[in-house]
């Protein structure tokens, strides 16, 4: 499981997830543009579901656990893309289209190291 950690809020995702959604998350970023970001919390944080606006004012960090890069699924790219275009912004889906779950912990964890970087995403 990687880590999405943007302000306070640290959010989980599987790395193959993660690695696709920092692609959008950048591109968007990098066009100065804002969107909802919305998922589904895991059971193991007691279900539901989140969201958060996202602005590239907030510094933001990808951590992974693996050290594998893993491939590209254009397709799956594309439509995690689109969402981030529309009003409703981007909701996380895995690669069959399916709304996909995420671990949260809603602060900073003590047990690993977080590396801070400053300035802008």
């Amino acid at each position: 499981m990687g880590v999405l950690i943007y302000g306070p809020q640290d959010v989980e995702f599987d790395d193959r997830l993660l690695t696709h959604l920092e692609i959008v998350i950048i591109n968007k970023f990098r066009r100065q543009e804002s969107f909802l970001l919305s998922w589904l919390d895991d059971l193991s944080v007691g279900s539901g579901r989140a969201s958060m606006w996202m602005a590239s004012e907030v510094p933001v960090y990808f951590k992974y656990w693996g050290s594998r890069v893993p491939s590209i699924n254009k397709e799956w790219l594309r439509s995690l893309e689109l969402g981030a275009e529309s009003s409703r912004g981007l909701v996380v889906l895995d690669e069959e289209g399916r709304p996909a779950h995420a671990g949260r912990d809603g602060q900073r964890r003590t047990d690993r190291p977080v590396k801070r970087i400053h300035g802008a995403a």
